[in-house]
């Protein structure tokens, strides 16, 4: 297959991924993978079956292609090729929630300065550092990178760009409780996408809307919540975006729990988590043994919370993310409390207290603690956050 013909069944592929006929544009694509001289095309190729991948939740798939991919670049030799190479096996590791690895590949990214189409993926290769960061709890590094990518998107007006740090933006600040800034920012990237993306895919609506209902959850607006999250599925079950279905079954979940309706909460939690297991998310598994865990408290069912959070705390170990530890060491302190077993009480207060001080999580200003609730803060230019009060 020569080179004009490898381009006509890339875009005949594309042609098809647009209009929601992701297998058959999987086998055009493969097919001229086996078939292609191409070494550009091949590249191309690759990096159209990455992103699909990607959006059906394949990660193990995506990771597989970004590792041909690399080669493919290296014999193109080729420093803009590499550096998008490395990204996407950045992106791959970061969705399988390897963080370090992540931040390694992003590291080689930046090191890797080809001419200006590196130096337009440096936006994204800060945003998945950002990810990675927050993934490991280290906050102030990750707002460095969301802030970072932010500034990439902007000078390079980069309005996809912009709308993606928004979402991750709204995650981190739901993650330490500044619900209004968590609300904020995917409120901007739904109106980047009403402004500018009308030839957007549709998940960057979706993403938008999934983060709002989460800030909106958090903030006890469920009527909102719920609305959003609603509207979030129905983009995700049309396009095939499992993960975001994850995501959405999970945020519904959490809605049903904080309205105390934990009958409905449960099944919501065990398909949340079912598709989580199958794509590799263990970040979202985590989550969403914490809602299970408050729904076994509700209950009064102390051991099988405890049952629930022995789980959790082994992949948060695993993942190196302090945050889900700290939520953890909480929750057994109130069990313990409960049971009035004071030896294992003790046990968590310490950990718990240990966890703050590891994530520098308390404020340069007053000395409290930042992230027991909802709190606005202020970061500075050196991405220290302290409490607006």
């Amino acid at each position: 297959m020569g080179q004009d013909q490898t381009k006509q069944q890339i875009e005949k592929g594309l042609h098809l991924y647009q209009s929601n006929q992701t297998e058959k544009a999987l086998r055009v694509w493969m097919r001229v993978l086996e078939k292609s001289a191409d070494p550009a095309g091949r590249f191309r190729v690759l990096g159209c079956l990455i992103t699909a991948h990607a959006e059906m939740g394949r990660y193990k798939d995506m990771l597989k292609f970004a590792v041909v991919q690399i080669d493919t670049a290296r014999e193109l030799e080729d420093p803009d090729y590499l550096t998008e190479s490395y990204l996407n096996l950045a992106r791959s590791n970061e969705k399988l929630c390897e963080f370090q690895k992540t931040i390694s590949y992003c590291k080689t990214c930046l090191n890797m300065q080809g001419t200006t189409v590196s130096l337009q993926l440096n936006g994204q290769v800060s945003l998945s550092m950002g990810n990675a960061f927050l993934g490991l709890s280290i906050f102030q590094k990750a707002l460095e990178c969301f802030e970072k990518a932010l500034r990439y998107a902007h000078n390079n007006d980069d309005k996809m760009l912009e709308c993606r740090v928004c979402c991750s933006l709204g995650n981190f600040y739901a993650q330490i409780k500044d619900y209004e800034k968590a609300l904020f920012f995917p409120c901007k990237a739904a109106e980047l996408v009403n402004d500018y993306g009308k030839g957007w895919s549709l998940k960057y609506r979706a993403m938008s809307q999934y983060h709002m209902a989460v800030a909106y959850r958090k903030l006890g607006r469920l009527a909102d919540a719920m609305d959003c999250c609603e509207e979030s599925m129905k983009i995700a079950l049309q396009h095939g975006d499992r993960p975001l279905q994850a995501l959405c079954l999970l945020c519904f979940a959490d809605i049903h729990r904080s309205r105390k309706d934990v009958q409905t909460a449960f099944p919501r939690y065990d398909s949340s988590m079912s598709i989580m297991t199958e794509i590799g998310n263990r970040l979202g598994l985590i989550q969403a043994l914490l809602g299970m865990t408050k729904c076994w408290m509700i209950q009064k069912e102390l051991d099988k919370a405890l049952e629930s959070i022995e789980k959790a705390q082994e992949l948060a170990e695993g993942l190196g993310n302090k945050l889900g530890l700290l939520k953890l060491h909480c929750l057994c302190e109130r069990i313990y409390r409960t049971k009035g077993q004071q030896r294992e009480l003790r046990d968590h207060v310490v950990k718990f207290h240990e966890c703050v001080e590891e994530m520098e999580l308390y404020c340069g200003m007053c000395g409290e603690s930042i992230g027991e609730k909802n709190n606005q803060l202020q970061a500075l230019p050196c991405s220290h956050f302290f409490h607006l009060k």
